[in-house]
C-alpha cells in the first residue's frame, strides 16, 4: 500500500477538508489488521529470526510468523528484538512547519531513528501512544529512513511485572498505526473538554509557540457542521501553554449510552489576520457525579453498570485490530443490553472509544498494572500519555489505575491533572475512596455489602466466564440482590471473550493456554455461547414479569422500565401468535396466525406497570405466543415467548391412533418379558424390570437401562403384567434409597406410555428417570421446547420457545466453539425426535417444565480439578428430569457461593408423577 495522506483532526476528532490550517497526517505503517504497509524486519530470536525479512505493520510479529509465543503467567519469557526499516518521502515543507512521528502503540521497548538519528528517549510501555518531534531529523522532498528497534522484554523491571506477567497473551511489535503529524509552527497541541448536562461548556486549550495578543477560537457544532451557539474567544496571555474558555449552551442533547449524542468543537488560533491553526474534537454534554454512601449519577440519574471485561484481541492479528472488530464487539455488548464495558486491563485502540462514544458505551479506562505496578516515574509517564489521549470521550467516566494490586498509589492524584471532569479513579478489586470493587464476590457477600457496607458497590469482575460457567449462570440471582442493594452500582462480567489464539508455530491450532484464556460470552471470533442469551434477558432494560398462563392473565402482562433515561412510549411492541410444526414435519419453521402491536401511553425509568396486548381470538388455537420489544432505535431488545399450550394438550392433539392396529401380544421368556405391539417387540429384563431393547421390524433400537431415578441406587421389589382391556399393563416397584413406581402401557395402534411416580428425600443435583442409549449411534435431535442451547438450574433464562434442530456435536464450551453444544439438559420441552443411526423415534411428555437430558457433555482437558464447572450429570445417556444441576466458576462451586438458583434441589418426600409416550411407529 502507498504512503497517503489523511486530512483529519488532532486527536482524530473527525474528518475535515484540506486546508493549509489544519493538521496533515501522513501514514507510514497501515490503519488497522486488515490495510498494513510491507516494512522490512529482523527478528533477533525464535521463528524465522536471523534474517531479513518483510512484515506486515501494524501487527504483532508472533502472528506474522516470527519470535515466539508466550502467555503472561509463562515463567520461562521469549525476550527476541524486532528491528524494523521504512523508506518514507515528506513534501516540502513550507517554512515553519514542524513535523511530529506518532506510534500508537508498540510492544514494548522502543527506540525510533530517523536517518539515523535518535528520535528521543526510548519508549516503555506498550500500550499508550507515544510521539517525538523529528522537524529537524526529516529531509523534506527526499527519501527518509525510519529505523525501529522494539523489546519485547522491557528493560524495566515493572513494565515488565505490570504488562507482561498477566493473565493474558504478551506479544510483541508495532500493532497500531505509525504515522506523521505535520502542524505549523505554532499550532494546537491538544483540548481537554469538561461539557455538563447542563450545557456548561469548559475547555483547556493547550498550544505551542503562541504569542501574546493572538486568539484562541471555539465555535461549538453539531457533528453535521451546523453552529450551536455562539463563537467564543480568549486572547492568549504571554508565553502561557494553556487557554481555558468558556461558554454555555442552552438545552443541548446529553449523551448518555441511552442517547448518544455528539456535538464538536472547532478550535482556532490566529493572529489579527490569520488563522494559523485549527481542530476539530467531537464530544458530549453529559455530568459524572459520585454521591458517597449512595452511587454513581449520570445526567441525575443512578447508574447500573451493565458490563462485561474487553481484551483487545482477534486470534490471528492478537491485539492488532481493525473498526471491524471494535464496531463487532459493540454492537454485541448492545446486543446483550449491556450498557458498559471495562478496558481490562489497558487502554483500548482510540477508535474503539470513538465508536463508543457514538454508539453508547459507558468505558472504564484502565492504566495497566496487572497485580503488580508501574515505577512512580513510569506510572506517572504512563498516566499522563493514558489521560490525554482519551480525555475528550464522553463515554469515559471512571479511570481505573491498575488491577488487583496493580496501582501505585502514587499516581492517585494524577488523572486528575490533565481530567478537567476530575472523573473518579478506582483500584479494580479494592475497597478505595467511596467504592468497593472486589472481584468475584459470593452471593452473601453482596447481602453482607447491602445490609452493613457504606461503599458504592461494582464488582470490576463477577461471575468468572471459565467454560461453560458463571457469566449467565448465576446472574439471575446476583442482579436480583443487585438491584435491591442500596448503593449498587451494577458490575462487570468476566470476561466478553475467549482468548484462543491462532499459533503460526503449530500450524494453526487455537490456543487458550489451557484453562487460563477460555473465559468470554463470545469465543475468539465471537461465536455466541449460551450465556450471551440469558445476559440479554437478565439485563433487558424492559422486564416483563413472569406471569402468562397464571390466574388473572387477560392479555396483560406486568412490566417494569429498567431504562435510565427512556420512557417505554418510546419503545415498540410487537406480538405474534404462532403454530409450530409436528415431530413428522421436515421443517422448525413456525407459521404466523396472528400478529400485532401493543402500546403502553407512558411509563417512565423506574416504574411499573401493564401492557395490554389485546389479542385476538386466535389466540385459542395457537402453540406459543412471542412479544419481542424494540429500543427507539429499533433494535430488538428482547422477545419472550410462551407456550399456550401444555404438554399434555400438545400430545393429545398430536398422537393419533393407527388406523390398523394389531393386537398387543407378550411372550415370556427365561430372562425376558417380550411385548408385541404394532410390529414393534419390546424386551424387559424379568430380574431388574428395566427395557432391554426395541426391535422394529429387522432393526434394533438400543434403547436401554430404564427406567431407573438418576443419581439414585434402587433394587427391583415387585414385576407384574396383565391385560386390561385391550392393553398390557407391566408395572415395576423399586425401593432402596428412594422408591420408584413404574407402569408401561400398551394400547394397539398407539405409542407406548410410560407412567411413572418417585418418592425421593434431601438435597440432590438432579432428579428424574433416565435410559441408555449408545452416544456412537446418535446423529441428531428435534424437540419443542426451549433452545437452542442447553440450560443449568441457575442459568434458565435467555431461551425462545420453539421447535429446534441440532445435529450431534461433541463440542465442550471454550474448546471447540461449534455452538450451539449438543449435550446436556433442554428446558421445557414437550416432545423430541431422537435422530440415530437405526430409526428415530420420538419421546412425548405430559409435564410441564420438566428436562430433557441428551447425553453427557465431555469434560474439558483441561478443567480444574475442582470439578466446580463441570457438574455431575446422571449415568444415564437420555435422561427425563425434574430438577437439574446448577454449573459454578473457575472459583467458586454453584451452591455454596452463588444464589438460591445455585443451590441444590431439595425434595421432600412429596410423591413426583411424570409421563411420557414412546412412539418407535
Amino acid at each position: 500500500m502507498k504512503n497517503y495522506f489523511f486530512l483529519f483532526l488532532l486527536c482524530l476528532g473527525g474528518y475535515c477538508t484540506a486546508s493549509a490550517q489544519e493538521t496533515i497526517i501522513q501514514y507510514l505503517s497501515g490503519t488497522d489488521k486488515d490495510h498494513t504497509v510491507q516494512w522490512d524486519f529482523f527478528c533477533t530470536g525464535g521463528m524465522n529470526s536471523g534474517k531479513w525479512e518483510k512484515i506486515a505493520v501494524p501487527s504483532n510479529w508472533e502472528l506474522q510468523g516470527f519470535g515466539a509465543y508466550n502467555y503472561g503467567h509463562d515463567k520461562v519469557k521469549a525476550d527476541e528484538e524486532g528491528l524494523y526499516k521504512h523508506a518514507f518521502k515528506v513534501p516540502a515543507l513550507k517554512k515553519g512547519k514542524r513535523v511530529f512521528i506518532v506510534f500508537e502503540g508498540s510492544m514494548t521497548d522502543t527506540e525510533v531513528k530517523i536517518n539515523g538519528h535518535l528520535a528521543g528517549a526510548v519508549h516503555q510501555g506498550s500500550f499508550y501512544q507515544f510521539k517525538y518531534d523529528i522537524t529537524s531529523l526529516i529531509k523534506p522532498g527526499e527519501s527518509n529512513l525510519l529505523e525501529v528497534r522494539v523489546s519485547k522484554m522491557s528493560a524495566n523491571a515493572s513494565v515488565n511485572k505490570a504488562e507482561r506477567n498477566g493473565d493474558y497473551w504478551v506479544f510483541g511489535g508495532i500493532y497500531r498505526p505509525v504515522y506523521l503529524e505535520i502542524v505549523p509552527e505554532t499550532f494546537i497541541e491538544r483540548v481537554a473538554i469538561d461539557a455538563k448536562a447542563d450545557g456548561s461548556f469548559n475547555m483547556d486549550v493547550y498550544h505551542a509557540h503562541a504569542h501574546e495578543g493572538q486568539v484562541i477560537e471555539a465555535q461549538i457544532q453539531k457533528l453535521s457542521g451546523e453552529h450551536v451557539g455562539k463563537l467564543f474567544s480568549k486572547k492568549v496571555k504571554g508565553d502561557k501553554e494553556k487557554t481555558s474558555l468558556h461558554i454555555k449552551i442552552d438545552h443541548p442533547l446529553q449523551w448518555s449510552p441511552e442517547f448518544p449524542n455528539l456535538y464538536r468543537v472547532l478550535v482556532t488560533i490566529k493572529d489579527t489576520k490569520n488563522v494559523i491553526h485549527q481542530v476539530k474534537q467531537s464530544f458530549g454534554f453529559r455530568t459524572v457525579e459520585v454521591k458517597p454512601k449512595e452511587g454513581i449519577y449520570i445526567n441525575g440519574a443512578k447508574v447500573m453498570f451493565k458490563g462485561a471485561d474487553r481484551h483487545s484481541f482477534w486470534p490471528e492479528s492478537g491485539r492488532a485490530l481493525s473498526r471491524d472488530v471494535h464496531l463487532m464487539d459493540i454492537r454485541l455488548m448492545k446486543e446483550m443490553n449491556m450498557n458498559a464495558v471495562r478496558m481490562s486491563h489497558y487502554p483500548p485502540d482510540q477508535q474503539f472509544l470513538y465508536l463508543c462514544d457514538s454508539l453508547g458505551l459507558f468505558v472504564l479506562d484502565e492504566l495497566n498494572g496487572w497485580q503488580k505496578s508501574y515505577d512512580t516515574a513510569t506510572a506517572k509517564r504512563l498516566v499522563k500519555e493514558m489521560v490525554v489521549r482519551d480525555v475528550n470521550h464522553p463515554s469515559v467516566v471512571v479511570w481505573d489505575n491498575g488491577n488487583e494490586g496493580g496501582w501505585n498509589t502514587a499516581i492517585d492524584d494524577d488523572f486528575k491533572l490533565y481530567d478537567p471532569q476530575k472523573r473518579i479513579v478506582i483500584h479494580p478489586w479494592q475497597q478505595f475512596g467511596s467504592t468497593d470493587t472486589k472481584h468475584y464476590p459470593d452471593y452473601q457477600y453482596i447481602q453482607a455489602s447491602a445490609e452493613k457496607g457504606e461503599e458504592i458497590f461494582f464488582p470490576t469482575e463477577f461471575l468468572h466466564g471459565l467454560y461453560d460457567g458463571g457469566l449467565g449462570a448465576g446472574l439471575d440471582d446476583y442482579w436480583n440482590l443487585m438491584l435491591r442493594h442500596p448503593r449498587s452500582a451494577g458490575g462487570f462480567l468476566w470476561a466478553l471473550l475467549d482468548e484462543g489464539v491462532v499459533r503460526t508455530d503449530k500450524n494453526g491450532v487455537y490456543d487458550t493456554d489451557g484453562n487460563h484464556a477460555p473465559d468470554g460470552i463470545l469465543g475468539p471470533h465471537r461465536e455466541k455461547e449460551a450465556s450471551f442469551y440469558t445476559i440479554k434477558e437478565i439485563w433487558s432494560p424492559v422486564y416483563i414479569a413472569p406471569r402468562l398462563n397464571k390466574p388473572g392473565f387477560n392479555d396483560k402482562l406486568d412490566i417494569e422500565n429498567r431504562y435510565m433515561f427512556t420512557n417505554l412510549n418510546q419503545c415498540r411492541f410487537e406480538w405474534k401468535l404462532l403454530s409450530f410444526p409436528s415431530p413428522k414435519d421436515a421443517t422448525t419453521l413456525s407459521k404466523v396466525i396472528a400478529e400485532g402491536q401493543a402500546t403502553i401511553s407512558s411509563l417512565k425509568p423506574g416504574k411499573k406497570g401493564v401492557l395490554d396486548l389485546h389479542l385476538p381470538a386466535a389466540k385459542n388455537k395457537a402453540d406459543a405466543l412471542y412479544l419481542t420489544a424494540y429500543d427507539p432505535n429499533y433494535r430488538e431488545i428482547f422477545t419472550w415467548s410462551w407456550l399456550l399450550r401444555t404438554p399434555q394438550q400438545t400430545a393429545d392433539r398430536l398422537l393419533r391412533p393407527a388406523v390398523n392396529a394389531s393386537a398387543v401380544k407378550t411372550k415370556d421368556a427365561d430372562s425376558s418379558l417380550v411385548v408385541s405391539s404394532d410390529h414393534i417387540n419390546y424386551y424387559f429384563n424379568k430380574r431388574t424390570g428395566l427395557l432391554q431393547r426395541v426391535i422394529k421390524g429387522n432393526t434394533v433400537i438400543s434403547l436401554s437401562g430404564g427406567p431407573v431415578l438418576a443419581g439414585v441406587d434402587c433394587r427391583l421389589d415387585e414385576l407384574t403384567h396383565r391385560d386390561s382391556a385391550n392393553s398390557h399393563i407391566i408395572a415395576c416397584t423399586y425401593s432402596g434409597d428412594a422408591s420408584l413406581h413404574v407402569r408401561w402401557t400398551f394400547h394397539p395402534g398407539q405409542p407406548v406410555k410410560l407412567e411413572y411416580t418417585y418418592v425421593q428425600t434431601g438435597e440432590v443435583n438432579f432428579s428424574g428417570i433416565t435410559f441408555n442409549y449408545p452416544e456412537e449411534k446418535i446423529t441428531g435431535m428435534k424437540w419443542l421446547g426451549r433452545g437452542p442451547y442447553r440450560v443449568w438450574k441457575n442459568r434458565m433464562k435467555g431461551m425462545q420457545m420453539g421447535v429446534w434442530h441440532k445435529a450431534y456435536n461433541n463440542a465442550v464450551t471454550g474448546e471447540t466453539w461449534d455452538y450451539p453444544e449438543f449435550k446436556g439438559y433442554h428446558a421445557a420441552w414437550s416432545w423430541a425426535v431422537i435422530e440415530n443411526k437405526e430409526a428415530p423415534f420420538t419421546v412425548f411428555t405430559e409435564n410441564e417444565n420438566t428436562f430433557l437430558q441428551m447425553g453427557k457433555p465431555k469434560r474439558p482437558k483441561d478443567a480444574p480439578l475442582n470439578n466446580n464447572v463441570v457438574p455431575e450429570f446422571p449415568n444415564g445417556e437420555l435422561g427425563f428430569l425434574q430438577t437439574i444441576s446448577p454449573i459454578g466458576t473457575k472459583f467458586k462451586p454453584a451452591n455454596e457461593k452463588m444464589g438460591p438458583q445455585s443451590e441444590k434441589n431439595k425434595l421432600s418426600a412429596d410423591p413426583v408423577h411424570g409421563v411420557l409416550w414412546f412412539d418407535f411407529r
